[in-house]
């Protein structure tokens, strides 16, 4: 609401001719600011103004009080300005009041002020924030993290948006972003680490409520069409080894000692068969896709951990669209989780067999987490 102001002229002595003669004479004003303006936001009154057209470099002062109050205070100083545009924030403000503001331009060497043609109000409104929102659950990616969790915030007339956090595990948080629907994708995220998140709700009018639960990712690579060949038909292209990168070739000899696992085939069907140290989980999981990821439909079936024991180191029958789980020895000693997704069993064009599969490989020692549950 906008109020009118009168502005004042005011007059300087100037000694002219001997010093017992004084004689009164008009000071210039200063320039008024112009499309004077405020508006309250998370607990905060911002207030902004335009310079006028004849600013000659003059400070502004900001004046308030509560229509309750009989006069105005001085409670700012503005010495500088962006692109021709002023502001200053009251943080100094009480929910349930309404405040009045105008500014003045001042003349540094007179002191002459010319204050805004008029005043505005603000209304201060009582901090009252959106529910936290439930449900937080993170879908570790390759070299990223996807947020998910639950719509309830939006039960509030006037939510507007969230806000992500990383939780940095120290009481302090960073804030990755903000977003109007119930997903966020982090692609800071980097594979082999946990990364540990919460999320917020705010209103439109700036009010964000308590963190909701923290949840946690580990991204891990994951890769799509490798191929290898029956250890019978091609015994150099048909054994496998996880690999923390994509620079590294997964592909080796099916003999070598370092393989994970190589595929053969004979009259019963295909096979898994498990290198040196390996462990299969002896039942495939049916499944629509390697991973679920941000774009997933509803209908999409992947496998979200490792199954905690029944791993078997013999061979394990293989059938298209199923995933299978495997523990592994990874490059530093220690135990690992992956997993492939069989795309295709067939045969290449000199009828050689061969499996073409996804995988995905938790590069954190002993961590079941191949992608949270859906």
């Amino acid at each position: 609401m906008r109020r009118p102001l009168i502005g004042t002229i005011l007059l300087t002595a100037a000694a002219l001719g001997c010093e017992s003669d004084p004689v009164l004479v008009p000071v210039d004003n200063p320039a008024a600011p112009r499309a004077l303006d405020a508006y309250y936001y998370a607990g905060v009154v911002k207030v902004t103004w335009e310079l006028g057209p004849g600013w000659d470099g003059e400070t502004f002062r900001v004046y308030s009080r509560r229509v309750t109050d009989p006069d105005y205070f001085f409670i700012a100083e503005v010495t500088s300005c962006a692109a021709g545009l002023c502001s200053y924030e009251d943080r100094n403000v009480l929910a349930g009041q309404t405040y009045e503001y105008y500014v003045s331009a001042v003349d540094p060497t007179s002191g002459v002020e010319t204050p805004s043609d008029y005043s505005v109000e603000v209304f201060v409104p009582q901090p009252v924030p959106p529910p936290v929102p439930l449900g937080l659950d993170v879908v570790a990616l390759d070299n990223a993290n996807y947020l998910r969790w639950s719509d309830n915030a939006r039960d509030a007339s006037d939510f507007a948006l969230y806000r992500a956090y990383l939780d940095n595990g120290d009481g302090t948080a960073f804030l990755l972003g903000e977003t109007d629907s119930e997903g966020f994708l982090d692609l800071l995220a980097g594979n082999g680490g946990t990364y540990t998140y919460f999320v917020t709700a705010v209103d439109d009018q700036g009010h964000e409520s308590a963190r909701g639960s923290a949840a946690s990712g580990t991204p891990r690579p994951d890769y799509h069409g490798e191929w290898v060949y029956d250890f019978f038909a091609q015994p150099q292209l048909s054994g496998f080894r996880f690999q923390v990168d994509e620079l590294a070739n997964p592909i080796v000899s099916g003999g070598a000692p370092e393989r994970h696992f190589r595929l053969e085939t004979d009259a019963a069907g295909w096979w898994l068969v498990p290198g040196p140290g390996v462990a299969i989980y002896p039942n495939g999981f049916p499944t629509t896709a390697l991973k679920c990821g941000v774009a997933a439909d509803d209908g999409c079936l992947d496998v979200t951990r490792a199954p905690g024991s029944g791993y078997v180191p013999q061979d394990v029958a293989l059938f298209a669209q199923t995933s299978y789980v495997m523990r592994v020895p990874g490059d530093d000693g220690q135990t690992h989780y992956g997993v492939i997704r069989v795309e295709m069993l067939g045969y290449d064009q000199n009828d050689n067999p061969l499996m073409i599969f996804d995988w995905a490989y938790q590069l954190q020692a002993n961590n079941p987490d191949l992608s949270p549950p859906r």
